[in-house]
């Protein structure tokens, strides 16, 4: 059984806002103006916060009951957002597939579902290299459109901190429309349900995916007949949406830091949820440091070269307390090395007693290299046969350690792309130029993202049907 850890003394040096500048940072752009980088942070000090401490303090709840088994959580959105793909069509299209993917999960489960999308503020991403050659022509790397601009060129390249500011107003006129969404009737359970039946007449799987979406209509139906309609129950027609997103570049996070006037507590108010990517989880580092003084919800990505003792001494830096929905480790191992490195770090957690929530990342394990677009530049795709494998192989793990498999992470878009190979319309590496529109990883297509939805759903219902055992469950085909 495992054992509850004492409280953990924080570490000697105090936490402040700013702390994090003494400590070695890595994933940083540097900025050829420093005086105009200060000027830029003094400016958004002054700006209202984009979210409040009371929202990050439900969403925190809601990952509670979700560590606990007792909810499951959905996390999705783009890679990374832009400047120049920013329309109330795109950001409603995200959102919608968002919700039909809930509602299908939430049968499956038969738990609520916690909803969080990469957006509003998923603008820095993290890079392997500093710079990228094309044409014999090395200039710094693309970091997302808070940083620089993807176009190949030096003066896009260049760091400016005046995209901090841009990117602060786009946040808070998408955070804007997606509360009008959640709360203004588009997120209806019948509307969204409508959208989903459209769905399984139209894929190659119809037959499948219509059992499923037949079985949530009765269930509505019954629902109805017991009085239980959107005029007469709130949930039903609105819903809780909480927006995340790596807390990458601090300057930017540190200048939307708030104390909440109720508690005293220091938040970042740039989203309710942030996460620390596998490329800056380092215990000593700038970006641990930072985040352990707030007191929001968050993550951390775990990939396939983290040690379970590192990973200990993080949760013990970020999560003293051992307060339930404080932390969620996020998996991206790769479908060829889920089934090896995660039941290492499962097992260390658990023993240790430490309180979590694992989320799967299929997405970032699975990146190859396929074919070139026009100019020869070789463009990057995941294989959605790969992406359930990991799912499929992360459920299977937590199931054999006694443990909860509490959600799902993945890059998607509500766009008709045609990044990712394979589903149901197995679109093949020579469909890729079709509609490929990111600017970094590659993401699931609305179609994409609804099939791994129901597939989700019929593992997460086989594996709560009375009297299967774990063994059985494990052996459904999810595909």
């Amino acid at each position: 059984m495992p054992t509850q850890p004492p409280i953990r003394s924080l570490p000697v040096h105090p936490w402040n806002p700013d702390s994090w500048r003494d400590c070695p940072i890595r994933q940083v752009p540097t900025y050829p103006d420093q005086a105009k980088l200060e000027e830029m942070e003094r400016r958004l000090q002054r700006y209202p916060p984009l979210v409040f401490a009371g929202e990050a303090r439900r969403l925190k709840a809601q990952l509670a009951l979700a560590s606990e088994g007792k909810a499951f959580v959905l996390q999705g959105g783009d890679c990374a957002e832009s400047f120049s793909d920013f329309t109330a069509n795109v950001i409603r299209d995200t959102f919608r597939v968002l919700l039909q993917m809930a509602v299908v999960l939430t049968f499956g489960a038969s738990l609520p579902v916690v909803k969080m999308g990469r957006m509003a503020g998923q603008f820095a991403k993290p890079r392997s290299s500093d710079t990228e050659t094309v044409g014999g022509v090395t200039l710094p790397s693309y970091r997302g459109d808070i940083v620089n601009g993807p176009e190949f060129s030096p003066a896009s390249r260049i760091p400016d901190p005046a995209r901090m500011e841009f990117g602060y107003f786009q946040s808070a006129s998408t955070l804007n429309l997606l509360r009008a969404f959640s709360s203004g009737g588009y997120a209806d359970l019948h509307e969204v349900h409508r959208w989903n039946l459209d769905f399984a007449e139209r894929s190659p799987l119809a037959a499948r995916y219509q059992v499923l979406a037949q079985r949530i209509d009765e269930t509505l139906s019954f629902m109805k007949a017991c009085g239980m309609t959107s005029a007469t129950t709130r949930d039903m027609r609105e819903t809780d949406f909480y927006i995340s997103h790596e807390a990458l570049l601090l300057p930017y996070e540190q200048a939307l830091c708030r104390v909440d006037s109720t508690t005293g507590d220091w938040y970042g108010c740039s989203a309710h949820f942030l996460w620390i990517g596998d490329r800056t989880r380092q215990p000593e580092g700038a970006h641990v440091e930072f985040l352990r003084g707030l007191q929001n919800p968050l993550g951390m990505k775990v990939g396939p070269t983290q040690n379970p003792d590192e990973l200990l001494r993080v949760l013990d830096i970020l999560n003293p307390r051992n307060e339930a929905g404080r932390i969620t480790l996020i998996s991206r191992m790769g479908a060829d090395k889920v089934g090896d490195k995660l039941p290492p770090l499962v097992r260390a957690v658990e023993n240790a007693g430490r309180k979590v929530l694992w989320l799967c990342d299929p997405m970032h394990g699975n990146t190859i290299n396929a074919g070139g677009n026009s100019v020869g530049v070789s463009l990057k795709t995941r294989n959605f046969d790969a992406i359930l494998h990991e799912v499929r192989d992360f459920f299977d793990i937590h199931t054999a350690e006694g443990t909860w498999a509490g959600g799902v992470h993945v890059e998607m878009t509500g766009h008709d792309v045609t990044e990712c190979t394979g589903g149901a319309h197995r679109l093949s590496e020579t469909d890729l130029t079709a509609r490929y529109e990111t600017f970094c990883d590659p993401r699931l297509n609305a179609e994409q993202s609804l099939e791994l939805a129901f597939l989700v759903a019929e593992e997460l219902k086989t594996r709560r049907l009375p009297g299967v055992s774990p063994a059985l469950a494990s052996q459904q085909p999810m595909s």
